[in-house]
C-alpha cells in the first residue's frame, strides 16, 4: 500500500507541518485506519477515498483518535492528488459534518482551500484555569467548535509562551477542545486589544500557537483547521479581508487567508514531497 509524507504549508522541506497521505478505492477497516495512523507517529494521517477524478472523501486520524477536521492534511492530500492522482486542477474534498471543501491549485504550486468559517465567540466567563494553561498574560478568551482561543497582548508572548501540557489537558474536557493562543502584529488594533510588533514578524497580520496533548499532539507545528477561526477573528480585529498568519511553532508554517462570502474561508499555502513508502499491512 503506498503512502506519501508531505510537509504542508511549507516551500522547503523540513518546515511546515507534515502529513502522511493514503489514497484509497475502500475505506480501510477503522481500527487499521488508526493503527497506521499511530505507527506513523505524526500529527494526522489522512485517508482519501476516491470517488471520481474530481471528487474524493477524506478522514483524518492523529495517533490517539479520528479528528473532525484537519487543514494541513488536506492540504498535503491535495497536493498528492494532483501530483500523480487527477489532471484536474480542482477537487472537493467530501467531509462528515462540514460538508465539501473545495480546493484548488494554481500554477506556481500554491493550493487554495476553500471552508467553511467556525467562527469563534468571544467569552466573558470562562474557567480560571485558563489562565494556567500559559505563563504568559491572557488579554481575551474566545472559543469556537475546535479550541479555546487566548489573545495575547504581543507576538513575543505568543513565541515565548511555556504551555502546561497537564492544565490543557483539563480544559479539553469531554468535548475534546484544543487551546491555541494568538496575537497581532502589526501597529493598528481596535482599542480594547493592546497590540505589538516584532522586528522578525512585521510581514505578518498576526501569529499563533496550537497545543493539543489529549489526542497525542503536544503542540501542533502548523494547523489549517485552527485558521477557520482566526482568520475572521483578526479579520474583523484588524478591518481587512486578505491576512497573512504565521504559526509560531519550532517548524512554523506560514498561510494565507482571504475571507469570502456565505461564511467561507480561503486558506491557502504550499507543499512539499519529503516521502513515498510502501507500507506492508496484512
Amino acid at each position: 500500500m503506498k503512502m506519501y509524507q508531505v510537509d504542508a504549508f511549507s516551500k522547503v522541506l523540513f518546515q511546515g507541518n507534515p502529513a502522511a497521505v493514503l489514497v484509497l478505492d475502500q475505506w480501510l477497516d477503522v481500527s487499521l485506519m488508526q493503527n497506521i495512523a499511530a505507527e506513523n507517529n505524526l500529527a494526522e494521517t489522512a485517508f482519501v477515498k476516491k470517488m471520481d477524478d474530481q471528487n474524493y472523501a477524506i478522514r483524518w486520524f492523529s495517533p490517539e483518535v479520528e479528528v473532525a477536521f484537519c487543514g494541513h492534511a488536506t492540504l498535503a492530500s491535495a497536493f498528492v492528488l494532483f501530483r500523480d492522482f487527477t489532471s484536474a486542477k480542482c477537487i472537493n474534498f467530501h467531509v462528515k459534518d462540514l460538508g465539501i471543501f473545495i480546493v484548488h491549485q494554481a500554477e506556481d504550486g500554491k493550493i487554495h482551500m476553500n471552508f467553511p468559517i467556525r467562527r469563534p465567540q468571544r467569552l466573558i466567563e470562562y474557567p480560571e484555569l485558563i489562565h494556567q494553561a500559559i505563563d504568559r498574560p491572557i488579554v481575551e478568551v474566545y472559543r469556537n467548535a475546535q479550541a479555546y482561543i487566548l489573545v495575547c497582548a504581543t507576538e513575543e508572548d505568543v513565541r515565548e509562551a511555556q504551555p502546561n501540557f497537564d492544565v490543557i489537558r483539563s480544559l479539553a474536557g469531554p468535548d475534546l477542545l484544543r487551546t491555541a493562543i494568538t496575537a497581532a502584529t502589526i501597529k493598528e488594533s481596535e482599542p480594547s486589544l493592546d497590540v505589538a510588533i516584532t522586528a522578525n514578524a512585521a510581514d505578518y497580520d498576526f501569529v499563533s500557537r496550537y497545543f493539543a496533548p489529549h489526542i497525542g499532539i503536544d503542540e501542533d507545528p502548523v494547523t489549517g483547521s485552527l485558521h477557520t477561526g482566526l482568520a475572521p477573528l483578526w479579520a474583523e480585529k484588524l478591518g481587512k479581508n486578505q491576512l497573512v498568519a504565521f504559526q509560531a511553532s519550532a517548524r512554523g508554517g506560514e498561510l494565507h487567508c482571504v475571507m469570502k462570502e456565505n461564511e467561507r474561508v480561503e486558506i491557502s499555502g504550499y507543499a512539499k514531497l519529503f516521502m513515498q513508502a510502501e507500507i506492508i499491512v496484512e
